[in-house]
């Protein structure tokens, strides 16, 4: 299995020229380098040249870069997703998907643009729509967009668009947070958890990027730089967990075992569905070990 690590995925204002080239020594996974709602009206072609410009020059190492446009209803969105295309990020993030028509059309403009046959396309979920959508929008990946590889939670303009608090421990949000994750792992496309507000609130950071591994989100989308280690080391798997998985797979790797469904390992039965599950964290550890060095 390959995988690449989506720990932390930050997002970086498109219009300010310094943070695009503070993101190349940041050790967060990925980069969304954005357009929409961190540049004002005034700046966004601006902020388009320079984004754009900045994916063309490179830099960014193993960190995955990624493009959010405008909407295309906007009158800026077509034209941010020719740009985007033409610079060749590793995926365009597409803002308040909310049902299936909003993606379609998209690959015949990227075709049209040039785009590079693995340029992938991510969702944002952000809207009551999404919510009531998210297994139609994530079928998509398997017809008529099988470039959408990923659904990034918008859980601040969900709260705006319901009217929904954000509380400590996120009870209004979690029905909507597991109804897109069923909907991504149904499809088998990864999910990031949306962002925490308070940067400054190491604590309560720490706790919702624990909740964000127990929901089984592949990581979580970030203000500020200072979020980027804790978060890492949060959607990382222990050294413990790490030698667990690797004696599982040995275990069922063994030829005595080669036909058995379930195993006992050191007092405990142990099913071949964990092996498959401990196969999937070794080889992420794996990528992050890679990327590290």
């Amino acid at each position: 299995m390959t995988f690449r690590p989506r720990r932390s995925v930050l997002y970086m204002p498109g219009s300010n020229a310094r943070a695009l080239e503070k993101a190349k020594t940041l050790p967060a996974d990925c980069l969304i380098l954005d357009l929409e709602d961190a540049v004002a009206p005034d700046a966004k072609e601006t902020a388009r040249d320079q984004v754009a410009a900045a994916v063309r020059q490179g830099g960014y190492g193993p960190r995955e870069v990624i493009i959010r446009i405008n909407g295309l209803t906007t009158p800026w969105g077509e034209d941010d997703l020719k740009a985007a295309a033409a610079a060749n990020p590793d995926a365009i993030l597409i803002p308040k998907v909310s049902a299936l028509q909003d993606l379609a059309g998209i690959e015949g403009m990227l075709q049209q643009a040039g785009a590079a046959p693995d340029l992938a396309l991510w969702a944002m979920m952000e809207t009551p729509l999404a919510m009531l959508n998210a297994g139609t929008i994530a079928a998509a990946s398997t017809d008529t967009c099988p470039r959408l590889a990923a659904f990034v939670m918008g859980t601040n303009d969900l709260a705006k668009e319901t009217g929904a608090l954000l509380v400590e421990g996120r009870a209004p949000m979690l029905p909507w947070l597991m109804n897109c994750l069923a909907a991504a792992r149904a499809y088998r496309l990864d999910i990031l958890d949306g962002v925490y507000n308070d940067f400054g609130n190491a604590e309560g950071f720490a706790a919702e990027c624990r909740q964000g591994v127990e929901l089984g989100m592949n990581g979580k989308t970030l203000i500020h730089p200072k979020q980027i280690e804790p978060c890492n080391a949060a959607f990382s798997a222990t050294a413990e967990e790490v030698e667990r998985a690797r004696a599982i797979i040995a275990a069922f790797d063994l030829p005595e075992n080669a036909n058995k469904g379930t195993i006992q390992l050191d007092g405990r039965m142990v099913e071949r569905l964990h092996a498959d599950m401990a196969r999937r964290t070794v080889a992420i550890a794996d990528a992050i070990a890679a990327r590290t060095s």
